[in-house]
């Protein structure tokens, strides 16, 4: 399984939510929300680790 650095992160500051927007545009809808950018890739990673489960779990492909 890849780790979070092998997959690219965007990271925004969205002015409608008044936060940060991180996502993995490889992974569809991967993505989080946080008030800094540090807390929006702290939950974009978690997101991640979710996201690959659940794919695992639904023998979803998973992005190379």
């Amino acid at each position: 399984m890849k780790t979070e650095s092998d997959y690219p992160i965007n990271l925004f500051y969205s002015a409608e939510d008044k936060g940060y927007i991180a996502d993995m545009p490889n992974l569809k809808s991967c993505s989080a929300f946080g008030e800094t950018p540090q807390e929006a890739l702290e939950q974009v990673l978690i997101a991640k680790v979710a996201w690959l489960q659940a794919a695992k779990k639904h023998r979803k492909p998973v992005p190379a």
